[in-house]
């Protein structure tokens, strides 16, 4: 039993903070990826996401994603529903109020702010998934769809991978305490949870109308840029606030993400010179997120020099990837696959090759003599997490699109789904003239035409990257 610490609970609210930074970021990152018609309602669903996460996670995702766990599966979703037995501060794993006075079970912070930092994880992980139905998901299916998906698939996974034995309750998690993976900051229950949901939800909404056809440029390289830019700053309450104290862990692994990211983008770069003979904007943000989101799951488990290794990787792959959707013939609007899955899956699947028991981790893999022990669990965590959110995404999805209606109708996906779902547009071209101006700058929203002499930054990506 710990008492509370001022120090280190300050840091994971501080680190909450910047998490929750992270999802206007990735508002603002998608937000900028897709054509102008359709930036409202991008960013909208991820505000969406935030609103809905948040409630639920209050009543009873925290609960079910930290309350004693059945058969290592789910966390009893009645045993802190509404959070009204956590404000104390000390509330025991066991249900009782310890004896000592601030005595904490929670590792030296109160509850309810280990609360607040697992709540902003659920809050993006759900945000992610709707960059692969961006321009076509109606609104308020898409709402439902959170709240179902977060309450079968995202607080069932964090029980796995999150909840340790002891620290929130009694009983955790099967992945974290029978399978032993490594996931530090959510590898598996946040990248490739999202990735593999926005993979099936691409396929139940089909392919947008002049896909592979038309140009679906990015309206706002500067938005992506910001976002871009946010999601790095936030990252680092991500990933070095998931050691819940301000001590050695918490440093290893902010210099970690840091140079993870920066190789990430050098990769990235590298990639698209090599392919297209430029090194764009629209790459290097893309290839700091693919850093950003390898390096998670191994950031505490691996050597500076492991996390460059990792991080150029990651970006070289991820940027190869991201044309899987043009020869696999499905419609990931802002490749959601090519860099939250595939990336996710390979810093979840690096932790195997490069981990050193030099590390906070303590544990050597492939590469420092440590064999496959580490590599196998890190597969079998990575498979399950992939087939359980896809196969659960999947149905979610088309019983929702068979009920309510997933896709909005051709005729609203073409004039703009800002002014179908919303009944507003990003940008009032109105106030620039005459008022005949704002029905041409609609007509211009709706057509998203580009004149052929036109060039992109990637030729081989219409869309984007998320």
């Amino acid at each position: 039993m710990k008492f509370i610490d001022s120090g280190d609970t300050a840091w994971v609210l501080a680190s909450a903070a910047l998490v929750l930074l992270m999802t206007p970021g990735v508002a603002f990152f998608y937000g900028g990826m897709v054509r102008v018609k359709s930036v409202l309602n991008m960013m909208m669903m991820s505000v969406g996401a935030m609103a809905t996460i948040g409630v639920i996670w209050v009543l009873y995702g925290y609960s079910e994603s930290f309350g004693t766990s059945w058969h290592g599966l789910v966390g009893n979703p009645f045993q802190h529903f509404g959070l009204s037995n956590l404000l104390s501060g000390q509330q025991s794993i066991y249900g009782f109020v310890p004896a000592q006075a601030g005595a904490t079970a929670h590792g030296g912070i109160p509850a309810m702010a280990f609360v607040a930092f697992q709540a902003v994880f659920a809050i993006i992980t759900v945000a992610l998934i709707s960059g692969a139905i961006a321009d076509r998901a109606k609104y308020s299916t898409w709402l439902v769809f959170t709240v179902i998906w977060a309450t079968v698939v995202y607080f069932p996974v964090a029980n796995w991978v999150f909840s340790f034995n002891g620290f929130s309750s009694p009983r955790g998690g099967w992945i974290a305490n029978q399978l032993k993976a490594i996931d530090f900051a959510g590898g598996t229950a946040v990248h490739i949870n999202a990735g593999a949901a926005a993979l099936a939800l691409a396929l139940v909404l089909g392919k947008r109308i002049g896909f592979n056809k038309d140009p679906m440029r990015p309206h706002n390289l500067t938005l992506v840029m910001l976002g871009a830019a946010l999601l790095w700053f936030g990252w680092f309450g991500f990933n070095a606030g998931s050691a819940l104290t301000g001590g050695n862990t918490a440093s290893v692994v902010w210099v970690n993400t840091m140079v993870a990211t920066s190789a990430a983008c050098i990769g990235w770069l590298a990639t698209e010179r090599i392919r297209n003979g430029h090194a764009t904007s629209l790459g290097a943000a893309s290839g700091i997120v693919a850093g950003l989101v390898a390096i998670t799951p191994a950031c505490s488990s691996v050597t500076p020099l492991g996390a460059i290794a990792i991080g150029l990787i990651a970006g070289s792959i991820c940027a190869m990837a991201i044309s899987l959707k043009y020869r696999l013939g499905f419609d990931d609007s802002l490749d959601v696959v090519g860099v939250h899955l595939v990336g996710g899956i390979v810093g979840t699947l690096a932790i195997g090759f490069f981990a050193s028991a030099s590390a906070p981790a303590a544990v050597d893999g492939l590469f420092y003599g440590g064999g496959v022990d580490q590599l196998w669990r890190q597969a079998v965590a990575a498979g399950a997490v992939l087939l359980y959110s896809f196969t659960l995404a999947g149905l979610i999805g088309l019983a929702l699109h068979k009920t309510m209606g997933f896709r909005i109708d051709q005729d609203a996906e073409v004039s703009g789904i800002d002014i179908e779902e919303h009944a507003e547009t990003s940008y009032d071209l109105g106030s620039l003239g005459g008022g005949g101006l704002i029905r041409a700058g609609t007509a211009m929203f709706g057509s998203q035409t580009a004149s052929p002499s036109t060039t992109t930054a990637t030729s081989d990506r219409q869309g984007a990257t998320s």
